[in-house]
C-alpha cells in the first residue's frame, strides 16, 4: 500500500516542484544593478548584463505610462519588493530609486526617470531604441537624458521644392508597438 502511494505521489510531487521552479524562473525579476556602458551615443546607463537603459519621456510626475504592449516591447527594469537597486562603477547610488508600477511590481529609477530596456537590443552596447518615436532616450550617468536622436541612413534621392514656399508636411508615422 505504501509502495503504491509512493509510486503515485512521488512523481506528482516531483512534477509540482519542477513546475514551481519554472514559474519562479518565468517571473524572476532582474538584478537591480545599474552600471555605465559605452554606446554610439556615448556613455549611458546599462543593466547588470550590459543592456542599454532608456526612459519614456511621456511619463510625468511619477506616473507609469508604459504598460501592456508597451511594456512587452520596452521591459521595465524591476527588482523584488523590499530590494534596493545598486549602483555599479560610475553610477551614483543617491540617484537610484524605485517606483511602484500599476501591476504592483517595483521599477528602478535613476534621478527620477523610470528605467526600461528595449526588446530589440540583444547585446551590450546596442542602443537601437534611442530616439524611438521621439519619446525614448538613454540616460547619462549624470542623470541627464541623452537627446541625441538616432540618425537615418543617408539617402541618394533629392527633394524638389515648389515656389509656393509651403512644401509638403512629413509623412505621418505609426508605432509598430500598438501604443
Amino acid at each position: 500500500m505504501i509502495t503504491r502511494i509512493a509510486t503515485r505521489v512521488l512523481p506528482l510531487a516531483l512534477l509540482a516542484a519542477i513546475g514551481a521552479g519554472m514559474a519562479v524562473a518565468a517571473t524572476a525579476v532582474h538584478v537591480g544593478t545599474v552600471n555605465k556602458g559605452a554606446t554610439k551615443y556615448g556613455t549611458v546607463l546599462v543593466s547588470s548584463n550590459g543592456r542599454t537603459l532608456y526612459h519614456f519621456t511621456v511619463e510625468k510626475h511619477g506616473k507609469i505610462a508604459c504598460t501592456g504592449a508597451c511594456a512587452k516591447a520596452w521591459p521595465p527594469l524591476t527588482i523584488a519588493k523590499g530590494s534596493k537597486p545598486t549602483a555599479g562603477t560610475g553610477v551614483k547610488q543617491a540617484k537610484l530609486g524605485t517606483i511602484k508600477r500599476p501591476d504592483g511590481s517595483i521599477q528602478v529609477t535613476y534621478d527620477g526617470y523610470a528605467l526600461y530596456r528595449y526588446g530589440d537590443d540583444t547585446k551590450k552596447g546596442e542602443a537601437e531604441g534611442q530616439g524611438e518615436e521621439h519619446v525614448w532616450f538613454t540616460i547619462a550617468p549624470s542623470g541627464a537624458l541623452v537627446k541625441t536622436a538616432a540618425t537615418a541612413p543617408a539617402s541618394t534621392t533629392t527633394a524638389t521644392t515648389t515656389s509656393s514656399g509651403g512644401g509638403s508636411p512629413p509623412p505621418a508615422t505609426t508605432s509598430r508597438y500598438g501604443y
